[in-house]
């Protein structure tokens, strides 16, 4: 049964576009590709409501199937379909299993069908269904090796002066890193209250106001607090009047032509998602309606995140968080920037600058990080408060690049870094 059937992985697509209705339209799998009739009628039921223009999900479908419900288990086993995902990053390896069945069981019945009746031209259509059955489901590469190898050789022997990543518009972090590269998970850590933030939305304009697309993932802000942030930064406001709206003439215009710049932007801020999974479904709809623009991803930060699996210890849940954001990052061909805490162990040394054991949980951060970089700045550890002052950014891990530290330019009160 297991060669002609899979039932687990049938199980596991179903439920996976149970919790997640967006990744209906990525499935190549049919309803004749499942092997369980009742399967076969939830999948029926999820492209009736498709077709309806609805979105997919455990009311809409049990609606859809109406009576027929019962004939499908009821809605405790679709309710038990979806609890049993562990992980939606797994459906398009489950969906090749329920081809590979699918293959084999069609070989099976053919080969069944040509011993009740051995004649050549039983024979002819036995090879032929068999090479029909074996190509369906089959995934091929959009380029061959040697494609890839010609692609290498004109690139080097024609070289592009245009940075392969998303351009940050600080010119010594873009040397080093070449921009933010696509399919990469991106560590931003430091102490609270350093700057993380600001950091990450100077990174968002930046990107945003040379014609890409910013995803800011907020679960510690609300939207209007990052927006005032923003319009701070870009208008040369302290951040500070915000309290008491105690503004001036000239803060009124500056405000008014910051936010009748970022209005123009291709921003979009999030501050009630939580969990990878709606992370994913919310960025997959953004691709998917505007599929021509540069999507970068901006999340604050890892350790307010909902793991997908409650567990013990929290390394495993935030290795499980950041495995599949790595995953996502290169299944999207997006960069990821992932801010994160840093635990209290820096403040213990003489050398506050941070180091990779800093990092809360770091090993499963360290292993499926692409880059990983901290901030530092002196006088967060002196009481002089000055206006104006540098901030390190210490890349400690770059797996296709070098390390090293950049020098920022940050104005405190404005929330806006510059290059030095």
């Amino acid at each position: 049964m297991s060669q002609i059937a899979n039932m687990e992985a049938e199980v596991s697509v179903l439920g996976s576009v149970l919790l997640d209705g967006t990744l209906f339209s990525e499935l190549d799998v049919q309803e004749e590709h499942f092997y369980h009739a009742g399967h076969q009628q939830i999948f029926r039921s999820m492209k009736q409501v498709a077709e309806l223009g609805q979105m997919i999900d455990l009311v809409t479908v049990t609606t859809n199937l109406g009576d027929a419900i019962t004939q499908v288990g009821g809605t405790v086993y679709l309710l038990e379909m979806a609890s049993s995902v562990a992980s939606t990053a797994s459906m398009k390896h489950h969906e090749q299993l329920i081809f590979d069945a699918y293959r084999n069981r069609m070989a099976q019945m053919s080969a069944i069908q040509f011993a009740d009746n051995p004649t050549e031209e039983g024979l002819d259509t036995l090879i032929g269904h068999l090479e029909t059955y074996r190509d369906v489901g089959i995934v091929t590469q959009d380029k061959t090796t040697y494609d890839h190898l010609i692609e290498i050789t004109e690139e080097m022997c024609f070289p592009t002066t245009e940075q392969s990543g998303f351009c940050t518009s600080f010119h010594e972090l873009d040397d080093m890193t070449g921009g933010l590269q696509r399919g990469e998970l991106i560590i931003v850590a430091a102490r609270p209250s350093v700057g993380k933030t600001a950091f990450a939305l100077n990174l968002a304009a930046g990107h945003a106001r040379n014609g890409g697309s910013a995803l800011i993932f907020s679960l510690e802000m609300g939207t209007k607090q990052l927006l005032q942030r923003m319009v701070s930064a870009e208008g040369y406001i302290d951040s500070q009047k915000w309290r008491n709206m105690a503004f001036s003439e000239t803060d009124y215009a500056h405000a008014i032509r910051a936010i009748g710049t970022i209005s123009e932007w291709s921003l979009h801020l999030y501050d009630q998602v939580r969990t990878v999974a709606a992370i994913r479904s919310t960025i997959r709809k953004m691709m998917r309606d505007n599929p021509g623009e540069n999507h970068m991803i901006i999340i604050d930060y890892l350790q307010l995140m909902t793991p997908p699996n409650k567990n013990v210890r929290r390394d495993l849940e935030i290795g499980e968080i950041t495995r599949e954001l790595k995953i996502l990052a290169v299944e999207l061909h997006i960069p990821i920037v992932l801010l994160s805490q840093l635990s209290r162990g820096v403040e213990s040394r003489q050398d506050k600058r941070p180091i990779m054991s800093d990092l809360r949980e770091s090993g499963n951060i360290e292993q499926d990080a692409d880059v990983i970089s901290f901030l530092y700045r002196d006088d967060y550890y002196s009481r002089e408060s000055r206006e104006n002052t540098s901030m390190e950014v210490i890349i400690s891990k770059q797996r296709n690049g070098p390390t090293g530290t950049v020098n920022l330019a940050f104005h405190k009160e404005h929330g806006r870094f510059g290059n030095m």
